[in-house]
């Protein structure tokens, strides 16, 4: 009787030990990463209603740099997936624009390269902003501006020569895509009136970058024109300025 109670008791052993060496040989459930979109992040179904969100933005750029819209618009669909990526979605970042000199916030994604730097931007406008500084600064993209703003397949096939994009079919996909949404229609588009328009072709556009000391009154002097005009010009919320920071001026 003694014998089969150790022979029970042995057996239930050997089978208490196989079962949590089982459980502890059972691989870890993989983490659950939580991508949290940023704040100020609009959300979008399709291509039309990023374009219908963002064309006046466009715009405004293309009045301001001289980028054509339709360029502006297929490069934010494509870069984003309308919206969509996570980059657009967590960084705001809806072209693709790598850290290079960034000292701002800045977000890793997987890109030609594992864990590439990204930039980030608290509104999707900033975004649309230094992609037009982005292009407008850079000697490697100054051939573009010698380019008419209709001619969208010129500045799509420079975009590719000038190295913003790897991808050698950059440049076919931009065409696409603006051809699909008829996105050429807004590369003539003005919401300025005649007389605004006169006024401004008059006017010598400067590119000022922000020095130490420098305020919004003291650049206004400068150039001969007020402090509510710089910030109307580019989209500035109150008189704070950073170093470095590009300005699009003009003075009569």
């Amino acid at each position: 009787m003694n014998r089969i109670i150790i022979f029970i008791f042995l057996g239930f052993l050997l089978t208490s030990c196989g079962s949590r060496r089982k459980v502890k040989d059972l691989p870890k459930p993989p983490k659950v990463v939580v991508v949290k979109p940023s704040k100020n992040t609009p959300n979008f179904n399709n291509a039309l209603e990023y374009i219908a969100y963002f064309k006046q933005t466009a715009i405004n750029e293309m009045q301001l740099f001289d980028i054509p819209a339709s360029i502006t618009l297929a490069q934010g669909i494509l870069e984003s997936g309308s919206g969509k990526g996570r980059l657009a979605r967590v960084a705001n970042n809806h072209f693709g624009i790598k850290c290079h000199d960034w000292k701002g916030a800045r977000i890793y994604h997987d890109d030609d390269k594992d864990q590439e730097c990204f930039r980030k931007y608290k509104d999707p406008n900033q975004s649309f902003r230094d992609h037009s500084e982005f292009l407008a600064y850079r000697k490697r993209y100054a051939a573009l501006f010698k380019l008419r703003k209709d001619d969208y397949k010129g500045w799509a096939r420079g975009l590719r020569k000038a190295g913003y994009a790897t991808d050698p079919k950059y440049p076919q996909k931009l065409i696409i895509l603006i051809e699909r949404y008829e996105l050429y229609k807004f590369d003539t588009k003005s919401k300025q009136s005649r007389s605004k328009k006169e006024s401004i072709s008059k006017a010598i556009k400067h590119r000022h970058t922000v020095r130490k000391g420098d305020t919004l009154y003291s650049i206004s002097k400068l150039y001969n024109t007020t402090v509510d005009a710089i910030k109307q010009q580019n989209k500035l919320n109150s008189t704070d300025l950073t170093i470095g920071q590009k300005l699009i001026i003009s003075s009569n």
